[in-house]
């Protein structure tokens, strides 16, 4: 596997994941705002986060409150 590079959009809020550099040959929607990206193995080669800093943003804080509820109980 190749290093992985990340590359933002910020105009229109994507992140872009690229695993590999080998050509996509399909895209899987996996969720509302993200697909990911398939090669001609079925290899995952990337992923595109639409909404990304919302989606970040909310990531960070689910993990937060879990670990937060965690310790409290």
């Amino acid at each position: 596997m190749n290093k992985a590079k990340m590359n933002y959009f910020e105009k229109e809020d994507i992140l872009h994941l690229v695993l590999s550099d080998n050509p996509e040959s399909q895209s899987i929607e996996i969720s509302p705002n993200i697909t990911a990206e398939v090669g001609n193995d079925g290899e995952l080669i990337g992923l595109e986060i639409l909404e990304a800093s919302t989606f970040i943003r909310d990531s960070i804080l689910e993990s937060v409150q879990a670990k937060l509820l965690n310790l409290s109980a």
